[in-house]
């Protein structure tokens, strides 16, 4: 795990996920966008439900996959992988690295975030990445046992939602205050936004939209039409 977490750095990992009622939204053409990803230089994928994880895994069975499932539970706005049932359930498709909502907001059934992580720890040996919106909710993650911790919800929650990503300003807290990996994921949109991330001290970055994201790209053209 150790050398897995020295692989990444300076790199860039790549989000590979696609809208579900885009075409794309299928294993195989995930697993095809991954493979491609991964074979201009990505040291690891980012890919969300089993099913997929499945395909990636399948045709790069050597590559580390950070996994999540995102799911919507009545009365909770916790949606990346917010059930421990949901992280074991990515393991056993194949993840190296569970990824999980580590937001302050309540979750369905009543899990808290350390009953969460500690479970994922215990129950499958494999790493967790604590997508974060805030400063305040990194300390209670990195409390709690998280093993990496990531800018990806910053922008998209409630506390956070006046602002937007990327969330440099978090990023610069993180990689000064915590000895932990940090990575930048959420609104690199372009090779320079990169380099701040790393100049601002990303371990790695996380791209997705701005490389993998057709549907969301295509429209962005034909909205300037």
């Amino acid at each position: 795990m150790v050398e897995m977490l020295d692989s990444f750095a300076g790199k860039l990992i790549i989000s590979c996920q696609a809208p579900a009622d885009s075409p794309l939204h299928q294993p195989e053409m995930i697993a095809a966008i991954a493979q491609a990803c991964v074979n201009q230089g990505a040291v690891a994928v980012r890919i969300d439900s089993p099913a997929h994880i499945k395909a990636v895994r399948k045709v790069l069975p050597e590559i580390p996959i950070i996994g999540l499932w995102k799911r919507m539970y009545t009365g909770s706005d916790v949606y990346i992988t917010p059930q421990l049932s949901d992280a074991v359930a990515v393991v056993e498709a194949g993840a190296d690295i569970v990824a999980i909502d580590a937001t302050a907001r309540p979750r369905y059934g009543g899990e808290n975030l350390a009953e969460i992580i500690t479970g994922i720890q215990k129950q499958t040996g494999k790493l967790v990445m604590a997508d974060l919106d805030a400063y305040d909710n990194a300390v209670l993650a990195a409390k709690a046992g998280a093993d990496i911790l990531g800018t990806t919800l910053y922008g998209y929650t409630g506390e956070t939602k006046n602002l937007t990503p990327p969330g440099f300003e978090l990023l610069e807290k993180l990689a000064q205050n915590f000895d932990l990996p940090i990575i930048c994921e959420g609104g690199i949109g372009s090779p320079e936004m990169l380099k701040k991330a790393f100049a601002v001290g990303a371990d790695s970055v996380v791209v997705g939209t701005a490389i993998t994201g057709v549907d969301l790209l295509a429209q962005r053209f034909l909205q300037a039409l």
